[in-house]
Order: structure tokens, then C-alpha cells, then sequence
């Protein structure tokens, strides 16, 4: 038998929400993009009206501006977003157990099973979406196919609110002529190697003899060609399902430009009072520090270095990423961008070797220090407890929460 996996898409998410909230923009172009006085102004995401101007997700609000000079600009809610997103899943696991999220706005759910009570994937997509529009306020596009690929790409192929049905009959039909570079996982680098041996359409993908596009492209070059086939076997990821963390990180795009050592390690220090965080929270405790460094012209390096004991002790983190920066990096240009990630984790009560050599007695005392930290900014906020480091410059001051800067980083991907 057929699976039937559904790939549920919410259109247009931010935008759509804060249309929702802001029915007074409803007939207006909108945009939600990042603050422009932090520097974070990119359009994240648009609204249809937006869209027929030819403004495109991750262009600068001044290049959105000159296709739309009336363009509605809002910051984003992304505590919002994380609630409609975690009503929608609710949603889903009404049909299925299996849902798989694949970001903030988009799951996949096999309902194989399900069909057997609710019908074919079809009529249980068309429920999902009448579901999304009446208790959320906000509408879906669902493809519905015979694996997770085929199904991704039927919810892109009809936007919005529309259901897309993808067999084993149609998909030559439906999929091969688009350009190959609608298929998942194939980005804007294989696209462009694919298209300079003539490959423009994703049935030129699947017309080439594997062993040619393996000897092309390598190992992936064949699961790509299997993709176009139809020949993707991956299951959709229980609910209850939680991926191995191999590494807790943070990165910023600052305020402003940081010019001297001490910008950075006041930077570096918020930062590593993140990852710090997430890590206890985690019950980890990191053995390796990442640094990212990005300069004004966006040019990147990244650097690592061992901890002498894994930790999750902010100070210690903050110490390691200076002694690796101060290391690696020459001030020879500004910097706009920095990022730390711990990685080489281990739990947190597992056994660690010590050295004769350090006095390694406070320890204790430090990592409990720590949690009494996080118990105080949990109960009263995440300003009530700060390092003095961090009264110098309040435009480099952020936290992570409240002011929507921090988030995990991407970098080290």
C-alpha cells in the first residue's frame, strides 16, 4: 500500500498573523522585517498584496521600499508565531501521531493509517484546511503525495488555501517540467551545476543515468536523482521525537559596528551567557568553543579550541572565546557579526578528568552561582541579574528574549 503523506503549509505565516491581529492592513502591501536600528532590516516575510509588487523574503526594507513606497513595515511577534504554530501541529495530531515540523510554518503528517477513519489524503487535507481558516484565522496550502518530497513540492505548487494531490499516475505530469531547482534540497549551487550540463527541468534530473549525475554530483547526486523519480522512502518523525543536540549556539548582527577588543568581549559575554543558559537547561556541558567573526564588509572566519574541563559556565566560555579571538583576529576591519557554539557535548553530571595542576575547588560553587542566576531571571526578568561588563553599552546589552536579537545560530550549520 501507498503511504499518504500530507506537507501542511501555512501561507504567507508572519504576514498572515499580523494581518490577523491588524485587520486595518488587511487591503495594504505588508511586510514584516527586522528591526532596521539593530540592523536586522530584511523582509522576513510578505503578504500577497506585497508580493505583486515583486518583493521577495530576505531583500532589504529600503529595496522592498523602492518597489512599494507605501509598504507597511511591522516588526515580528515571534512569540505569536510559536503559538499559531504550535495550535496548527494540534491541529494535525488530530489525523496522525506522526508529524514532522520542517520550520516554524510547514509539517509533514503521514496519515497512511488514518485514511482507514477519515478518508482518502485528499479529503483529510481539505479538512486540515478548513480547520487552519476557521479556528486560526489564517489559511494553508497541503500537498498530498505518496512520499515527503512530492508532497513538499505539492504545497508550493498552489498558494493559497488549495490542496494538491500528487500519485503515482500524475507526478510525471505535474512534476517533471518544473525547473529542477523546485525540488527539494536542491539549492541555488546545484542548481546552477545542474544547468551548465543542460539540466534545467527536474525531469532532466530524472532522465539521466544514475551512475552519470553519482559521478557528477557524488553520493548526493543520486538521492537527488531518486527524489525526481519518486524513489524518497523517509519516514515522517514521530511527535515524541527529539534529534540529538550536537551543538548549542547564538550569533549577533550588534547594533552597531565593534571597533575595539572591548566591544567584542562585551559581546562575546552576552552571548556566552546564552549558550550557558541553554546548556544547563539541556543538562550539557560543552568541551569544544566555536567562534564566528563576520566583518562590515560580510567577510567570515570561523575558529575553535578545546576546554580544558567541558562547561557550561558563562565565564569560562566567554574566557575561551576571547583567547581563540584574540588568537585569530587582526583588527584590520570592523566587525558587524559574532557567534559562539559550544560543541563536543557531554552531560552534565558525567565523570570528568581534572588536573593536578588547576584549582579546580570553586567549581562547584560557580556552577551553582549559575543556577541561582537562572532561578532569579526566570522569577523577575532577564535584566535583574547582570555583569557589570554589560552596564558599559546598553546598544550591545540584548537579551535574547525580550529583544528578538539572539537567536540560534546558523552559521555553524
Amino acid at each position: 500500500m501507498d503511504r499518504v503523506i500530507l506537507h501542511c503549509d501555512l501561507n504567507n505565516f508572519y504576514a498572515s498573523v499580523e494581518c490577523l491581529y491588524n485587520p486595518q492592513f488587511r487591503d495594504y502591501p505588508l511586510a514584516v522585517c527586522g528591526s532596521q536600528d539593530l540592523r536586522h532590516g530584511i523582509v522576513l516575510a510578505k503578504n500577497y498584496i506585497a508580493k505583486k509588487f515583486g518583493i521577495k523574503t530576505g531583500e532589504a526594507i529600503w529595496q522592498a521600499k523602492q518597489k512599494c513606497p507605501n509598504l507597511v513595515v511591522v516588526n515580528p511577534n515571534y512569540a505569536l508565531y510559536l503559538r499559531f504554530s504550535k495550535d496548527a501541529r494540534e491541529i494535525y495530531s488530530r489525523y496522525s501521531n506522526l508529524v514532522e515540523s520542517f520550520g516554524i510554518d510547514e509539517c509533514w503528517i503521514d496519515v497512511s493509517e488514518s485514511t482507514k477513519l477519515f478518508g482518502d489524503g485528499e479529503k483529510i487535507a481539505n479538512e486540515i484546511r478548513a480547520l487552519i481558516k476557521t479556528e486560526l484565522g489564517v489559511t494553508a496550502s497541503v500537498g498530498v503525495s505518496f512520499n515527503k518530497i512530492f508532497a513538499k513540492l505539492g504545497s508550493d505548487l498552489q498558494k493559497s488555501n488549495a490542496t494538491t494531490v500528487i500519485n503515482q499516475n500524475n507526478f510525471k505530469e505535474m512534476v517533471w517540467n518544473l525547473n529542477v531547482g523546485e525540488l527539494l534540497y536542491v539549492g541555488r549551487s546545484t542548481r546552477k551545476k545542474l544547468n551548465q550540463i543542460g539540466i534545467m527541468t527536474i525531469g532532466d534530473l530524472a532522465g539521466l543515468p544514475p551512475s552519470f549525475i553519482r559521478r557528477y554530483l557524488g553520493k548526493w547526486g543520486e538521492i537527488l536523482w531518486n527524489f525526481a523519480n519518486g524513489m524518497d522512502y523517509s519516514e515522517v518523525t514521530a511527535t515524541d521525537y527529539h534529534e540529538t543536540i550536537k551543538g548549542i549556539g547564538n550569533s549577533m548582527t550588534t547594533a552597531r559596528d565593534l571597533v575595539n577588543t572591548e566591544d567584542v568581549k562585551l559581546t562575546f559575554t552576552v552571548l556566552a551567557e546564552s549558550v550557558a543558559e541553554r546548556l544547563r537547561k539541556h543538562n550539557l556541558k560543552g568541551s569544544t568553543i566555536q567562534i564566528y567573526i563576520r566583518d562590515n564588509e560580510l567577510a567570515s572566519i570561523e575558529r575553535q579550541a578545546k576546554l580544558p574541563v567541558s562547561s557550561y559556565i558563562s565565564g569560562e566560555i566567554t574566557r575561551k572565546a576571547m583567547n581563540i579571538f584574540n588568537t585569530n583576529w587582526s583588527w584590520y576591519k570592523p566587525i558587524r557579526s559574532l557567534g559562539i557554539r559550544a560543541t563536543d557535548l557531554v552531560t552534565a553530571d558525567s565523570h570528568t578528568q581534572l588536573s593536578f595542576f588547576d584549582n579546580y575547588n570553586k567549581r562547584p560553587q560557580l556552577e551553582n552561582l549559575e543556577f541561582s542566576i537562572d532561578a532569579i531571571r526566570k522569577r523577575f526578568g532577564h535584566y535583574s541579574v547582570q555583569r557589570a561588563i554589560l552596564l558599559k553599552d546598553s546598544a550591545l546589552n540584548a537579551n535574547p528574549i525580550e529583544d528578538n536579537i539572539i537567536h540560534p545560530v546558523s552559521f555553524f550549520r
